[in-house]
C-alpha cells in the first residue's frame, strides 16, 4: 500500500511496484487509506509523512493501534532526513525511513 499526497509519488511507486510482480493499492491520505486497509489487508504500508488531515505519523499510529494490522510493517516516505524525523517515526511504530527524491 501507498499513501501519498503527491500523484506523482503515488503512481512511480505503484508503477515500479507493480513491474515487480506486486499488487498495489494507493490512498491520498491517510483516512482513505485506513478504509483501504482494513478492505485489503496489505502485507506492507508506505506512508508520507507529510500529509493534509491525517500525516503519516497518526497514519502510522492508527495502523500500529490496530489490533488487526498492529504486526504490519510501515516505512515512513519522506524529503526530510533528520534525527528527529526518523526518531518520530520509531516512536509511531514504523519499522523504516526512506528519503524520496
Amino acid at each position: 500500500m501507498i499513501i501519498d499526497d503527491s500523484n506523482t509519488i503515488r503512481r512511480t511507486a505503484e508503477a515500479l511496484l507493480k513491474k515487480a510482480g506486486y499488487e498495489v493499492h494507493t490512498a491520498t491520505d491517510g483516512f482513505e487509506a485506513m478504509s483501504i486497509i482494513a478492505d485489503t489487508e496489505p502485507d506492507i504500508v508506505f506512508v508520507d509523512i507529510m500529509m493534509p488531515r491525517l500525516d503519516g505519523y497518526q497514519t502510522c499510529q492508527l495502523i500500529k493501534n490496530n489490533r488487526k494490522f498492529k504486526d504490519t510493517p510501515v516505512v515512513m516516505l519522506s524529503s526530510k532526513d533528520g534525527l528527529f524525523d526518523r526518531a518520530r517515526g520509531r516512536i509511531a511504530g514504523s519499522e523504516e525511513h526512506i528519503n524520496k527524491p
